[in-house]
């Protein structure tokens, strides 16, 4: 199910809420998130819900196990191994099990010992990148001490499905939301009414109405890749800039505006990426929930930067790889995380002299290197990214003048350049509209639903990571 839908707008979110509203008892309203998480993530194939209960059983016993040994250090370590292992091989057997073989045939080629490996029709489910994070952060965290694990099952299981951030984020850490579960019992009313419906808003606007937009011009474009002009890839590449950033940040929106609704109060995962002065800064503005995971499940213990100059910038290529990789079982994935860690290492070697150049130089430098890393991060494999490359950084007059829409696209760039560098975002609003502003916001939420209403409803782009 898509918050960008008929079926979700319009029966799914009010019958969800209403029946919240009426139930009181605290494990009532537990049971009740459960149960829509799951009629919410069944929507797109019921079999896999199994798979995420049993996941959510997994990390839920580790928990208990960390306060029945809370004394015993060979038990709890046990109890943190165990479960992390078995979530890690689920997510590994359905998104990476082909790709480890696909890899494995190639290499095995390169040293002329041709093998081939059977293929299996594996469907990746929707999210589990996500929710296993969740899984994996909420058990790690039980070990460390700085969360308390929960006895309520249902109370875990709601978090693990919570329907506004289940498939694609952000990643809430149990720590984040745990006072809202455990004051849910408190709920009267939406607290803010106005703020949680400004976030819903303003999120479906920028992923209906401008990420959807530049999708129809730019996608059939890149299929077509080879006879781009240069300044079609430019635009193109361009297009796909903004499409990805107000297509995530726009669901990330829907997801603290569905949030609030409910007083549960999800964190914020983009703070203006495209102001950012170097791709330090862009890391910390740009998916702000899986940069800080990298950053205290990964970097931090592999050593961080406490052992050496060397070993820093290996941990931060390896972190940064991992990442790629966490997006997708292709090696352009792979390149474009090692390709973040190398400038974030350069970053680090050359920040004295960095801090000398003006700021808006900088930030033109830092949203070049950006658009350059998206390259990969769009490519179907490194034959396209080569071949993009290749046009966006020499001259290639390709077929044409300009792409069909190629006007549209380039007032919808001119559009999304004003509010991705200048504008501030969507938590540096008040969310207090005035009379004109809330008449134009809501003429563009009708204009939405009314395009939600004639075709498909688009899927979000980080639904397939």
């Amino acid at each position: 199910m898509l918050f960008n839908s008929v079926l979700f707008l319009y029966a799914f979110l009010p019958v969800t809420y209403l029946v919240y509203r009426l139930l009181k008892n605290k494990t009532h309203r537990f049971v009740w998130l459960t149960i829509t998480g799951y009629i919410f993530y069944g929507a797109w194939d019921w079999r896999f819900c199994f798979l995420m209960a049993f996941s959510t059983l997994v990390s839920y016993s580790a928990g208990l196990g960390f306060l029945k040994w809370d004394k015993n250090p060979k038990y709890r370590r046990l109890c943190l191994v165990v479960p992390v292992v078995i979530d890690l091989l689920l997510l590994g057997f359905f998104k990476y099990f082909n790709f480890i073989l696909e890899s494995a045939a190639k290499i095995l080629g390169l040293f002329e010992a041709p093998v081939s490996f059977p293929h299996l029709e594996i469907i990746l489910p929707i999210g589990i990148s996500f929710y296993t994070f969740h899984t994996i952060s909420y058990i790690v965290d039980s070990y460390r001490r700085v969360i308390k694990p929960t006895r309520n099952i249902f109370e875990f299981s709601c978090y693990v499905c919570l329907f506004s951030q289940l498939v694609a984020g952000p990643i809430v850490r149990f720590g984040q939301i745990q006072r809202d579960l455990d004051n849910i019992d408190q709920f009267q009313g939406t607290k803010d009414p106005n703020r949680a419906w400004s976030f819903f808003v303003i999120g479906i606007i920028k992923k209906v109405l401008i990420a959807d937009t530049i999708a129809m011009i730019i996608n059939p474009a890149l299929k077509n890749y080879i006879t781009l002009s240069s300044l079609e890839t430019w635009l193109c590449m361009l297009g796909y800039t903004y499409q990805l950033y107000f297509d995530f940040s726009g669901y990330s929106d829907m997801a603290v505006g569905l949030g609030l609704l409910f007083n549960i109060q999800i964190p914020q995962n983009f703070n203006s990426p495209y102001k950012s002065i170097d791709l330090s800064d862009f890391w910390r503005r740009w998916h702000i929930s899986l940069s800080t995971c990298l950053r205290d499940y990964l970097y931090i213990p592999l050593g961080g930067n406490r052992f050496g100059v060397g070993k820093t910038y290996r941990n931060m290529l390896l972190t940064m790889g991992f990442g790629g990789l966490w997006h997708g079982a292709n090696w352009t994935f792979v390149i474009w995380g090692l390709y973040h860690g190398m400038f974030l290492s350069l970053n680090r070697v050359y920040s004295n002299r960095l801090e000398r150049i003006p700021t808006i130089i900088r930030q033109l430098l830092t949203f070049f290197v950006a658009i350059i890393g998206w390259v990969f991060f769009r490519a179907d494999d490194f034959k396209m990214a080569i071949v993009v490359l290749r046009k966006m950084l020499f001259w290639d007059s390709g077929i044409a003048l300009l792409i069909p829409g190629g006007m549209t696209l380039i007032i919808f760039l001119g559009l999304c350049a004003g509010i991705a560098h200048f504008a501030r975002n969507t938590f540096e609003l008040s969310h207090r509209w005035k009379a004109v502003p809330t008449f134009a916001l809501g003429l563009l939420f009708l204009l939405s639903l009314w395009v939600i209403r004639s075709g498909a409803p688009s899927p979000f782009l980080y639904f397939q990571f």
